[in-house]
């Protein structure tokens, strides 16, 4: 490549050429690059340039986040956070251009809203995986639905490790909220093994209901499975989680061998 006058005309290097003698393409002599022959592929190295912290990448502006929840548009978003309708966390946000993160607890008129397109996970859970989203527990389900949705899902509703089944992820807060209501939540259906033939007296004291330590233990619905041995008992609850199974079991002098979750409401396998 032809060599460009300078402002002098001395024939001063622009410093573009693919032969790079003394300057590094800053105009700076001395560098390690003297001789070295720049081809496509092989570009001389570049300055880095600052990168925005990595602990602020995932922020985004309050009003688009509102926005993106489908609340209103993000002009609309500002004159809500003006008036004090939207609280971050708990407390109430008036600053324009305020930035949150995606796991910050943002309310609009006290209701949470979320700027996540809605996802709905169904997952037949295998054993040996703890159904919990916190890290450092081993295998979780967390890992088995990780490429299902890239929307922030959270299990509803708890299966120990080595119980199997059904469980739904979803970001709903307000289905969420439906399957987990103490009253009205949803029922879940489970087959459970035993490692003795349930007798039928202890059959109709579950269906009817007992107390432990004063507290109501209770069941929706429980019998022998048709075509099973009396060891095999399918029992219908609205608790999210099957500790209740232990706790009646282990009160009428029964181990569990198997617990495995086959229904969800309306939701099968």
């Amino acid at each position: 490549m032809s060599r460009q006058q300078g402002p002098g005309g001395k024939g001063k290097s622009s410093g573009r050429g693919f032969k790079n003698e003394k300057d590094n393409g800053s105009g700076r002599g001395g560098d390690n690059t003297k001789g070295k022959s720049f081809s496509k592929g092989d570009s001389p190295v570049k300055k880095k340039t600052n990168t925005p912290n990595p602990s602020n990448s995932s922020e985004i502006r309050l009003n688009k986040y509102i926005a993106n929840s489908g609340i209103c548009s993000r002009r609309e978003a500002d004159d809500h956070i003006a008036i004090g309708l939207v609280t971050v966390n708990g407390k109430s946000v008036t600053e324009m251009g305020y930035k949150v993160k995606m796991e910050d607890d943002v309310r609009y008129d006290g209701r949470r809203i979320n700027p996540e397109k809605k996802a709905y996970v169904l997952l037949n859970k295998p054993k040996g995986f703890a159904t919990t989203t916190s890290e450092g527990k081993g295998r979780t389900v967390m890992d088995l639905v990780a490429n299902a949705t890239s929307s922030r899902v959270k299990p509803i509703g708890r299966l120990g490790r080595n119980s199997t089944g059904l469980l739904l992820f979803t970001n709903d807060e307000d289905v969420t909220a439906k399957f987990t209501n103490s009253k009205n939540g949803v029922p879940r259906l489970f087959q459970v093994e035993l490692d003795k033939n349930l007798k039928f007296e202890d059959l109709k004291t579950i269906q009817e209901g007992f107390k432990i330590q004063g507290k109501l233990v209770a069941v929706e619905e429980i019998s022998y499975i048709d075509g099973e041995g009396k060891n095999m008992i399918g029992l219908k609850i609205k608790n999210t989680g099957n500790t209740i199974l232990r706790t009646i079991f282990d009160h009428l002098n029964y181990d569990i061998i198997k617990i495995d979750c086959v229904a969800i409401a309306h939701l099968t396998k």
